[in-house]
């Protein structure tokens, strides 16, 4: 086993303190319906299988936080695919669990599952705010843009008790570093106020993802988001306190939600989005069965049109996912070309033409002041 597995799977066998006493429970279900092995564990405990009459008396399952002793809190990125260098992740894992999530893989790493652990084991990086201000201190700093979060979305469900996110944002502001922002939950309008500060020196742009409009659908693929007007409220919110504001409709998945392109594009619009973009349903390793297995659950009836779309896009008809750069984001074949041309005549009839350009130009560091008096 390679080190760097070895590593992670050590320090989440000793993380020992939760963050909430109790745990931190939703009553809302999950997406994930079980656990996978996880691909670097010779071991793997398989339950007996719950029939639905059983599961419905089952308690809720809740979520544990754990401490995640990292120390440094800006990775690093070298994939093309997207437009930054430098991310700041305050969790890994994440209690929204879309059954689609690319990201449900790395908590392999960790020696859990990408299924129900991911979304109910929450690794905690309490103290990101003060390493992200060190790291930015450092004399090799190189002003950037940095992604929020470049994995899990930063402003899942604990985010409201930790506020860990906008402490980091906090330290953003302080030394005018550009941010960029996704995430699918409205509490980012709760940071309006420091990201105010940022946009006064063009160093933020926060992008909303949208991938539905249909409420029973949302709830059933993404269960821990918020509702799809109320993302459309926080674009609306955005943009009327001066801040750039776009639209991610992420993951465009045929056979489901593909339909809903324009009508999404031109609501986005009406609350006032300035950009917008898309990525096709990305299946990496342990995702896919998590996905199938949605498929079965929820549209047993579309489940095979869905499968053979998506290993259209992928090439040779066979397999479901192509990690190749800038394929993976997009796909190829017809069906990508037709997503591609309806987004694009969808996006124009929205009126959705701009795309925010942020600037390093303000960036200062606290003790270069200082050496200055």
């Amino acid at each position: 086993m390679p080190a760097a597995q070895k590593k992670f799977r050590s320090a989440a066998q000793t993380y020992a303190g939760y963050i909430a006493a109790e745990g931190y429970d939703i009553p809302l279900t999950r997406g994930a319906s079980g656990n996978p092995a996880n691909r670097f564990e010779a071991l793997h405990v398989q339950l007996d299988p719950v029939e639905p009459a059983d599961a419905e008396e089952r308690p809720p399952l809740k979520t544990q936080f754990f401490r995640d002793f990292t120390k440094t809190i800006l990775a690093k990125n070298n994939s093309p695919d997207v437009c930054f260098d430098r991310s700041v992740n305050p969790y890994r894992g994440c209690e929204h669990g879309c059954a689609y999530c690319f990201a449900r893989p790395t908590h392999e790493y960790l020696g859990f599952s990408a299924g129900l652990d991911f979304e109910t084991k929450i690794m905690v990086k309490e103290n990101a705010p003060e390493l992200l201000e060190a790291e930015l201190s450092a004399p090799n700093w190189k002003p950037q843009i940095v992604a929020m979060s470049g994995v899990t979305d930063p402003y899942q469900p604990i985010e409201r008790k930790l506020q860990i996110t906008r402490r980091c944002l906090q330290v953003l502001a302080k030394f005018r570093n550009p941010v960029a922002i996704i995430t699918k939950n409205a509490l980012v309008t709760r940071d309006i106020d420091v990201l105010g500060e940022l946009a006064a020196h063009n160093a933020v742009a926060v992008n909303i993802s949208v991938t539905s409009l249909d409420r029973k659908l949302q709830r059933t693929l993404e269960p821990r988001t918020s509702p799809p007007q109320a993302r459309l409220d926080a674009v609306a919110k955005l943009r009327a306190a001066g801040i750039p504001v776009g639209v991610m409709v992420a993951p465009i998945i045929p056979g489901i939600n593909d339909h809903e392109v324009p009508a999404i594009l031109r609501a986005c619009g009406e609350a006032g989005a300035q950009s917008a973009g898309y990525v096709i349903l990305r299946l990496p390793w342990s995702v896919a069965p998590i996905f199938e297995r949605w498929l079965d659950e929820h549209f047993p009836d579309r489940k095979e049109k869905v499968l053979g779309r998506v290993r259209h896009m992928r090439g040779d008809g066979d397999k479901l996912y192509d990690s190749r750069w800038k394929v993976r984001q997009t796909g190829e074949g017809i069906f990508a070309s037709q997503i591609e041309m309806l987004f694009e005549v969808a996006k124009r009839r929205a009126g959705i033409t701009g795309r925010a350009e942020l600037s390093t130009a303000a960036f200062r560091r606290a003790n270069e002041q200082l050496s200055l008096l």
